[in-house]
């Protein structure tokens, strides 16, 4: 074997040593390059890859006050917060959140439009855990615990909720909560409503949200890989919503409530000295306590569709023709204008008519009432004084005296959505219908009636500046708030009304619906235990035809006369002010007896055996009923349903053959 020479080795050795060279160069720079990298991954860029690091391993989760209480004038809650399961999906965790939706659809009793909605809720907050179901049931609870582990980023978690032990009791006053809806989204402000699901949507609750809500607080927690927490962190503890107190006392609430019985109306009671409302009801009522986890479409249309419409505010938005009950304002609007005085008399024959006119407006009563004075008018309640006293004023005068008292503006109670009635004017018949004002139409504004609307709220607002001998007030719900935030209430009239008159004439005026009481048109309700002034009134609702008399018997009772009443007690010192509307009651006599219901109330019984709210357990019995009641109603109606499409297809089939 031939023996390689040193040339040819010497050579091999060098290219195996360049070879170890450029080895070990590109090593170097390799190594350098890992180094470099290294460096900058851990000294240059640890903040940020920090940050992504604890965005995978721990999560911010929003942790959202609890809503302020809400209670009456004597520390009953009205508003209250409960503990409650809540089902949360968090979409960073879910691939496909339509299919996890469909598959907890028959757990969580979820519709169509449920997932279309909270799907919607999704594409707005894709970071933030979002709701699928409040206040689930313990069935719900266990159904989804067996199928946890098939539903990544879906979990169950304890939350407070409204909750109104009352029911309906409170429900046009007090309002209630519901879900944030997507015109909602667009306008709040999302770093206050973070981690809050629900929002006040009328009432009490809509118009002091910014008072009850509070500020939401965070929760740091660290997660594993499927979403579940591991550790607790740091924490930003929430500040509780604002507890606010009413002026509404809960006996005389629920007085005036049974006093209705059931009849379309509504009731206000204020207090006379500084416009705290007392008592604030609208019959028939509903429930509030199923819109704040979502009233199921039905359940709503059956609210929206009942004939007796439990929804419509009568208290606040019902806009009533106010008959005979602002006769004594109109009254003293004679005397401020020097049209009467109280010893001027006229002659009612039983009708009146405009000078050149044959028409006849005629009074109640169809003999006439004879010789009659402003008292008399008043007790009697005598329309033609009044069509007298409205001709001699005229339209423009009557409407700029009627005004100092709120009529035709809202009162500015802390409430949404107010109506402001009408108080018509030549100006307001011109910009509404583009006609010219009639002497005719004056006539039936004089009585309550024609284009005249009030609210039971503007009547009782008005009664109460009469009790106070014209004192201006604006009724208000809110007695106080405590908490971080302080808002003042409207303790104060906020002046008077300008009057041509003395405060002798507003004692007259007392004396007169004093009268009225004691042996005119509301005597049935006189008591000598405390002395009551009131005036009724008698709205029509069909109009009758000149030279017919009004015949009940032959009108369907939802055509029958309102009946209206307003009152204030005791008359030398006046601490509540009532105003009374029953639609299709009749006659304000026949109504009277209700605000005499909360008079004896509040004068007689309040200070020494007040009207206390039921137990827990007797609420929850009450429900009880009332669902088992609801089960069966709603059975007898899929029976009677099921019943009358059976005879149907019967009847089809018959005809076939």
């Amino acid at each position: 074997m031939k023996k390689p020479i040193a040339s040819e080795i010497e050579k091999e050795n060098k290219i195996f040593a360049h070879r170890i060279y450029f080895a070990s160069f590109f090593i170097l720079v390799g190594l350098s390059i890992l180094v470099a990298r290294y460096g900058y991954l851990q000294v240059y860029a640890y903040d940020q890859y920090q940050t992504q690091s604890d965005k995978n391993r721990i999560k911010l989760i929003s942790d959202p006050p609890s809503r302020g209480y809400i209670y009456d004038r004597n520390g009953i809650i009205l508003a209250d917060n409960q503990p409650v399961f809540t089902a949360m999906l968090s979409p960073d965790e879910v691939e496909d959140p339509k299919q996890t939706l469909t598959l907890l659809a028959p757990i969580f009793d979820l519709s169509d439009d449920d997932i279309t909605a909270i799907l919607a809720r999704i594409d707005k907050n894709k970071n933030d855990p979002v709701t699928i179901q409040i206040d689930l049931n313990e069935q719900q609870v266990a159904q989804f615990s067996e199928r946890k582990p098939f539903f990544k980023g879906v979990s169950i978690q304890s939350k407070l909720t409204r909750t109104y032990p009352y029911d309906e009791l409170f429900a046009h006053v007090i309002g209630y909560v519901g879900r944030i809806n997507d015109k909602e989204t667009k306008t709040l402000d999302k770093e206050r409503y973070a981690g809050t699901d629900l929002i006040g949507k009328v009432g009490i609750e809509k118009y002091y949200e910014d008072l009850l809500l509070g500020q939401p607080g965070n929760q740091a927690v660290e997660t594993n890989v499927h979403g579940e927490v591991l550790n607790k962190l740091d924490a930003t503890l929430p500040i509780p919503g604002n507890d606010i107190y009413l002026t509404l006392d809960y006996g005389l609430q629920k007085v005036a409530q049974d006093e209705l019985n059931g009849r379309r109306g509504a009731v206000v009671a204020i207090d006379p000295k500084d416009g705290a409302v007392l008592a604030f009801v609208s019959n028939p009522s509903y429930d509030p306590n199923p819109f704040i986890s979502g009233i199921s479409f039905k359940d709503y249309g059956d609210l929206r569709d009942d004939p007796d419409q439990p929804l419509y505010n009568r208290a606040l938005q019902g806009m009533y023709p106010p008959g005979s009950t602002i006769k004594p304002f109109e009254g003293l609007g004679g005397i401020h204008y020097g049209v009467m005085n109280w010893d001027s008399t006229i002659y009612d024959p039983g009708y009146f008519t405009l000078p050149g006119d044959t028409h006849r407006f005629r009074d109640w009563k169809k003999s006439g009432h004879g010789t009659v004075n402003l008292t008399k008018s008043i007790t009697e309640s005598v329309d033609t004084y009044y069509y007298k006293l409205s001709y001699q004023l005229g339209i423009q005068r009557l409407h700029d005296w009627m005004i100092k008292f709120g009529f035709g503006s809202p009162t500015g109670i802390d409430l949404p959505n107010e109506k402001s009635g009408v108080m018509p004017s030549p100006k307001w018949k011109k910009d509404t219908y583009d006609k010219d004002w009639l002497p005719g139409e004056t006539i039936s504004v004089s009585i309550g009636q024609g284009y005249f609307l009030a609210t039971p709220l503007q009547l009782a607002a008005a009664t109460a500046m009469t009790a106070n001998k014209g004192q201006h007030i604006i009724p208000h719900l809110l007695k106080d708030s405590t908490g971080k935030v302080k808002v003042q209430p409207i303790e104060k009239p906020d002046g008077k009304i300008e009057f041509n008159g003395d405060e002798s004439d507003w004692t007259k005026m007392h004396l007169a619906m004093e009268n009225t009481v004691s042996h005119g048109t509301a005597r049935r309700i006189y008591t000598p235990t405390y002395r009551i002034a009131g005036k009724t009134g008698t709205a029509q609702v069909k109009s009758i035809a000149q030279g017919q008399r009004y015949n009940e018997a032959a009108l369907d009772e939802r055509h029958w006369d309102h009946g209206l009443f307003v009152t204030f007690a005791p008359v030398e010192d006046p601490q509540i002010a009532v105003a009374v509307i029953v639609e299709n009651g009749r006659h304000g006599g026949w109504v009277a007896p209700i605000a005499r219901k909360l008079l004896d109330y509040w004068i007689l019984q309040r200070p020494t055996d007040p009207i206390l709210p039921p137990t827990a357990e007797e609420i929850a019995a009450n429900r009880a009923k009332k669902a088992e009641e609801k089960a069966a109603r709603r059975a007898a109606e899929e029976a009677k349903e099921k019943a009358e499409a059976e005879t149907q297809n019967s009847a089809a089939e018959g005809s076939q053959e």
